[in-house]
This record gives structure tokens, sequence and C-alpha cells, in this order.
């Protein structure tokens, strides 16, 4: 086992996430001790099919108890709710906190001073790893395998849970990026909150009017309109959270898609080549797959 990780971990609320991050654990750490905490008792069974050494309980303070390593999968609206329920139990000293949420300014600033009295450290975290899918079904060991994953340290941090977690997503195979909380929300606004409505504007253009459309999709309607399946409850809180970058960057669009719709309107094809080469350009020269 990694001697910089400690050998008590606890993943609130195995969904997608937090179960891919207890199946990747146990896969990588195989004597790490795996606790997890449920909201429902019937995800216990589950739990209890995938792996019978995981702990999984509804008590938060059977879970949280001794674990040196807490990571919060939650939905990021409830959060400070879940944090605010831990500060009060008894955790191990120099425990440290982070989370898998895709918002980070409010998150951080909230965790932070739920925490300042508690003798634990928090610090952000947001592995971009997911699916359209949700719950512990979808879970996968290799989900995090070559995803970035982003850390968002402040004056706050200690030196501790920033290593933490370093070790602990590197861990599990992520490549690491660090940014302010700030600077996260608006460029995960752009990359991957605005592509999400982006595919709700196309499913919904395409097939409110005529659903029989769907009998024509080719693999690029596919492909973008595919994480419009996403849960619209936890995107709708995701979308809440991070509303102001978010609407800063359909405002953005709403221009693009303008000049886009003034460029064709005019019959102008050079201005079309051009707006479309530099997408294909923009487009294939990140490290996009």
């Amino acid at each position: 086992m990694d001697q910089a990780l400690p050998e008590n971990i606890a993943v609130i609320g195995p969904g997608l996430i937090g179960g891919s991050l207890l199946l990747a654990l146990r896969k990588r750490l195989p004597k790490t001790n795996l606790r997890t905490w449920v909201r429902r008792s019937e995800a216990v069974n589950e739990l209890q099919k995938i792996d019978p050494a995981i702990v999984a309980s509804t008590n938060l303070k059977t879970v949280a108890s001794g674990a040196g390593l807490i990571v919060l999968c939650t939905p990021v609206a409830t959060m400070p709710l879940i944090a605010k329920q831990l500060a009060m139990l008894p955790l191990e000293p120099g425990c440290i906190i982070t989370d898998a949420g895709s918002v980070k300014s409010p998150v951080v600033t909230a965790l932070e001073s739920i925490f300042s009295k508690t003798g634990t450290s928090f610090i952000g975290s947001h592995p971009m790893a997911g699916s359209e899918r949700s719950g512990i079904s979808a879970a996968r060991a290799d989900l995090f395998e070559g995803s970035s994953c982003i850390l968002t340290p402040t004056l706050f941090t200690s030196d501790k849970a920033l290593e933490t977690a370093r070790k602990f997503w590197s861990l599990l195979g992520c490549r690491l990026l660090e940014m302010q909380p700030e600077e996260h929300d608006r460029k995960i606004a752009r990359i991957s909150h605005l592509p999400h409505l982006a595919a709700t504007v196309v499913a919904l253009t395409a097939l409110r009017g005529d659903k029989s459309a769907a009998e024509c999709a080719g693999n690029g309607f596919r492909d973008v309109t595919r994480i419009a399946s996403g849960d619209p409850e936890l995107w709708t809180g995701i979308i809440s959270q991070n509303r102001a970058e978010i609407i800063s960057a359909l405002q953005e669009a709403h221009e693009i898609n303008g000049n886009l719709l003034a460029i064709i309107s005019s019959g102008d094809d050079s201005a079309l080549l051009r707006l479309l080469q530099e997408a294909q350009s923009l487009r294939d020269g990140t490290h996009a797959a």
C-alpha cells in the first residue's frame, strides 16, 4: 500500500463517481479499508453484492469514524449539508477531506469554512470523468484512467492535503491540473457545462417537432446528444451552482450562433469555410478525445 495514503478511506455517496472510486481503490489498493455512506438501505445490499469487504452504511458516523481520507461524491448542492454533519462528528485528527464535484468556487468556500475548526483539512477536486449513465450500476474501476483531475488549492489548503490529493488521484490514473476555484468554474462552464446544454439544444431542435426523425439518426446525432441523456436533476443542481459562468458561456455561444446564422443566410460560403476551419483547428489542436 502507498504509505502516503491512509489505511481507512470513506466515500460519501457511491453513485457513478463514488462507486467507481470504490472499485478503482479496491483494484489498486486491495488492503485499504473502504467505507461508504449511502442514503438508501437498499444500496447497502447492492454494494455487498459488488464487494462484501466494503463497509456500507446509512449511518454517517459509522462510515466517517477513523477515516484518514473522506471523499464527498454527492451532488454539489448537498455537499455543505453533508459537510456540516461531518463537522459535528469526532473525525480522525488530521483527516483529509476532498470532493469530486464539477463546481468548485461555492463548494470550496463553504466547505473550507465548515471544516476550518475541526482539525481536518479540505481541498477541492474534480475528476473529469463521467458518463450519461448514473448510479452504482454504472460504476467502472477504470473510469478515471487517463482523465484529467483538477485540484483547486487555496491559501487555506494545507501542504498535507494537497500532497494527499495529488497522490490519491494520480494513483487512480488521473492527469493532474491545479488552479484556483474561480478559474476552474470559468473553464468548466465552457468545456463541460456548455456541451451538456448544447446537446440539450440539439436534441430538442431535432426531435421536439418530429420524434420520428430519430429513425434517421447516425453517429453524428448520437455523438453530439449522448450527454443529454444525463440525469436532469443532477444537471439542474450543477447549472444552478455555476450560474454566472454558464450564462457568460451561453452568451458567447449565442453570439457565435448568430454569426453562423448570418453567414449561412447571406450565402457567404468563404466566411462559412473560414468558421468551420477555425473550429476544426481549435478542436484538433486540443487533447480532447
